[in-house]
């Protein structure tokens, strides 16, 4: 009887959240910091009700199935005509301020951790360099932020994590040996390739098909209904796993699936993504909940105050100094360039990295990079989730009218 304990603590969880959903997205708490107490209260260093091993493949794959579906929503609602006038914003944080971000990082990790090999300190800077999408949806969903900046983080979000899955997998392999000499040269070059063009070749292939299949569905009057609920969760999923499968990104994919799949969607396309997006957040809830009952508890006793110094610094000066030096001669208001840089919430990629980590390699410091990365989240998600709606706010009524001309200090 005692393994249904769990299940009957989760299902709680989530039917009681349900409840009072719309009265908490109103207050400062956000969905992710409740979940996250109470999985501390049931887990081992609380109560004890949710006891899970921290290398279960379980909790690995649901933050994967989690993070595919939140981008492959958030991807199908990016207003594109927008994005296209604005596209030099997320270009350049993906291909100025992501690298910055990873060599920033592992440049005050060395000083901070000189006990780390300089290969564990890049590799820590990179599972922490992505943002999330699930996090930063509180933003990239207000109304008062202008379209280009929702639609910039929206799209930095959604392809950051991708781009960073063969840096990560290549320094894993490096740390714990597993490739030398011209190995090393082979996945440098391959890995980025293989990663990234399989997961954007699935994303429109799968995404285009998809898109083609419901409409000649709803055309023919197949399908109707509650059915209407199913296709997009499953076409998230899949865009995923096919990608992942052939060794490509399943992010990348799930992010360009939903981008080519809401493009093209146009009959019923509210209704079959808000079906995806209510089981995009009852996956975040549970998995938030597993990370505050598993996660924190575990890497406590690890905490020391230079590790809480590189998570601020972290959510701080390593990410807004590359994002700040990114965005320089695009003649954004100073407003803006820091709205962009502060709203780089840390969450489910880098929770996935981790796990990336503990489930495959055996590094020296590996409980203290595990430690490291879950406070960073944590932090995260508090001062995220409590400065989301107020800065938003504020940030708005800064740029008054127009906003989206005011973006321009001209």
């Amino acid at each position: 009887m005692a393994e249904y304990l769990v299940p009957t603590v989760l299902a709680a969880f989530v039917f009681a959240y349900s409840l009072v959903a719309v009265r908490l997205d109103r207050s400062p708490l956000s969905a992710a910091m409740v979940a996250v107490f109470c999985g501390l209260i049931a887990g081992p260093a609380g109560l004890g009700m949710v006891n899970l091993g921290i290398r279960d493949h379980g909790m690995k794959l649901l933050a994967e199935l989690t993070l595919a579906i939140v981008l492959f929503t958030d991807s199908s609602k990016a207003n594109l005509s927008v994005l296209r006038r604005f596209e030099e914003i997320p270009v350049r944080l993906l291909l100025i301020g992501l690298p910055l971000t990873i060599l920033f990082g592992a440049g005050l990790g060395a000083v901070l951790f000189p006990q780390f090999q300089i290969l564990e300190m890049t590799l820590l800077a990179t599972m922490l360099a992505p943002t999330d999408a699930a996090l930063g949806k509180p933003v990239i969903t207000n109304r008062e932020v202008p379209t280009p900046v929702r639609e910039s983080l929206n799209v930095e979000s959604g392809l950051n994590d991708g781009i960073c899955v063969p840096i990560v997998l290549l320094f894993l392999a490096l740390t714990a040996g597993e490739a030398k000499g011209w190995d090393i040269v082979q996945l440098a070059t391959w890995l980025p390739v293989q990663a990234i063009g399989v997961g954007v070749i699935a994303g429109v292939m799968l995404g285009v098909m998809g898109s083609s299949a419901l409409r000649m569905a709803s055309n023919r009057n197949w399908i109707r209904g509650s059915w209407l609920d199913v296709p997009t969760t499953a076409l998230a999923i899949l865009c995923f796993s096919f990608a992942q499968y052939f060794g490509g990104s399943g992010f990348i994919a799930s992010f360009v699936g939903g981008m080519t799949f809401g493009a093209l969607t146009k009959s019923h396309k509210h209704a079959v993504l808000e079906a995806a997006e209510s089981v995009g957040d009852t996956l975040a809830l549970l998995t938030w909940f597993v990370f505050g009952a598993v996660l924190l508890s575990v890497p406590l006793r690890e905490l020391n105050a230079n590790m809480l110094v590189y998570a601020i610094l972290s959510l701080t000066v390593i990410r807004m100094v590359p994002v700040l030096v990114s965005v320089m001669g695009l003649g954004l208001k100073l407003e803006t360039k820091l709205f962009l840089g502060w709203f780089g919430p840390r969450g489910l990629a880098s929770l996935v990295f981790a796990m990336m980590m503990r489930h495959e390699h055996a590094l020296p410091h590996a409980n203290m990079l595990m430690t490291i990365v879950s406070w960073t989240i944590f932090i995260s998600i508090i001062a995220h989730g409590v400065s989301a709606n107020p800065l938003a706010k504020l940030y708005a009524e800064d740029l008054g009218a127009s906003p989206e001309i005011k973006l321009i200090n001209k």
